[in-house]
């Protein structure tokens, strides 16, 4: 059995997709003869918790922790509202930014490179240093965000004979956020500086979606592996389907996330077909920014709207597999093709016709369209986009609407798991 230690901030009761990736994993590791150790932040500040996920650790998982250091909890005295929002992802377009949000955003983004997590490094280290050589581990694999947690594993690959994998479940310095962090030229710099360090001292790069994949590949000659996300067997009790006509988005709706054009679409057809104003619902599961709420309420939609805010992943599956049709909007940003979120696996498993929205290229459309799980489009479609809601609707009153998915097999956790075992088997001894 391979000894491996896992360096990540996120971890049960933490909710969100940050969790999923690596609880999955360290879920099937073991029928892959790996046996995980999982290292995590004893006092975390999670936005989002789900008690619910501790139920899906493996009994006899060896966790072992250390006290972090958080200024969120001091940008609390600010403000507690805007603290919080900024640490769930959801910061305003820059034009309704509050004085306050500016100013957490420029702290954030100059002063705390590469996160604000960065001050759980260097007593990482020396925890970690002599926990390696006591139980003889020769495999670390770090996983961010938050990429701070990639400094621990470089440190601890200077100071030890270990090998070092680095899983990346979002870019660094191309993911959108960046943007909006006011970074000055200085931090720009330094930030790419880290990366190029950590994509070429660490033995193996893991990362989600190709584009990734080909960016990293311009950084550093090291193996980049492609294991993305994927769906789990998930044990819930079966659900029927709504009676309404429901079209639902589940998890975090951020403001750059604000299809204006189906929004239109689903207004549209409200008024110009009785039958779908009648049978239409839109339900909106997670936090939803205020821009995408305005621009919804401003196209006439808020007499359909359900917002259901946040459930638990057990929810999240059954209104998912209840729903007529699932919506994934990814940002309109040639920086956010690279995402692949992991709701995309689970919306296939559910076997609901899945209505994309994102920019072009993007490599979900690579993934919609090779499973033949639904459709994807681009932000600026209107006509086509209507006309496929009103191809759905027609379908739902036949009670015929379904997916016809194939080849997601390879995408289902243990799968994946089987993937990354190798890769692990092929670094260190």
């Amino acid at each position: 059995m391979k000894k491996i230690l896992i360096i990540t901030y996120y971890w049960p009761p933490a909710g969100g997709p940050g969790v999923q990736r690596w609880l999955k994993f360290v879920k099937y590791f073991r029928d892959f003869d790996v046996e995980p150790i999982v290292y995590i932040p004893e006092n975390p500040t999670y936005p989002l918790e789900d008690a619910s996920l501790l139920s899906e650790v493996p009994e006899g998982i060896k966790i072992i922790s250390y006290p972090i250091f958080e200024p969120y909890r001091f940008a609390q005295l600010f403000s507690r509202k805007e603290t919080k929002t900024i640490s769930k992802g959801i910061i305003a377009g820059k034009e309704k930014q509050s004085l306050i949000q500016r100013f957490l955003l420029y702290i954030r983004g100059n002063f705390f490179i590469p996160d604000a997590r960065k001050f759980w490094v260097k007593p990482s280290v020396k925890f970690l240093k002599s926990y390696i050589k006591e139980n003889d581990i020769r495999t670390i694999i770090t996983t961010g965000p938050p990429h701070s947690v990639h400094l621990i594993g470089e440190e601890l690959k200077s100071q030890l004979s270990v090998s070092w994998v680095a899983d990346f479940r979002d870019p660094w310095t191309t993911i959108g956020y960046h943007d909006q962090l006011k970074l000055s030229k200085k931090s720009i710099k330094k930030h790419k500086t880290l990366e190029k360090e950590v994509l070429n001292k660490a033995d193996h790069i893991v990362v989600t979606s190709f584009t990734t994949q080909k960016e990293f590949q311009e950084i550093t000659d090291k193996q980049i592996s492609v294991i993305t996300n994927g769906y789990d067997q998930e044990e819930v009790a079966e659900v029927d389907l709504d009676a309404k006509f429901t079209v639902s988005h589940i998890g975090s709706l951020l403001s750059g996330r604000n299809p204006k054009n189906l929004w239109k679409a689903l207004y549209d057809l409200t008024n110009e077909n009785n039958a779908f104003a009648e049978a239409f619902q839109l339900q909106l599961v997670g936090a939803v920014s205020d821009d995408v709420l305005a621009s919804i309420k401003a196209s006439g939609l808020e007499a359909f709207l359900e917002l259901k805010g946040y459930v638990s992943h057990t929810r999240a599956i059954e209104i998912q597999r209840s729903s007529q049709v699932l919506l994934l909007i990814e940002i309109d940003t040639e920086e956010t093709r690279c995402i692949i979120p992991g709701k995309l696996f689970e919306y296939m498993v559910s076997k609901r016709p899945i209505l994309a929205i994102g920019p072009k290229g993007a490599d979900i459309s690579r993934l919609i369209i090779e499973t033949n799980s639904g459709n994807f489009f681009e932000y600026r479609e209107y006509e086509d986009i209507k006309m496929k809601l009103l191809q759905y609707f027609e379908k739902y009153k036949e009670g015929k609407l379904k997916s016809e998915v194939t080849g997601i097999e390879k995408y289902s956790r243990r799968e994946l798991t089987r993937e990354l075992a190798k890769v692990l088997k092929g670094n260190g001894n």
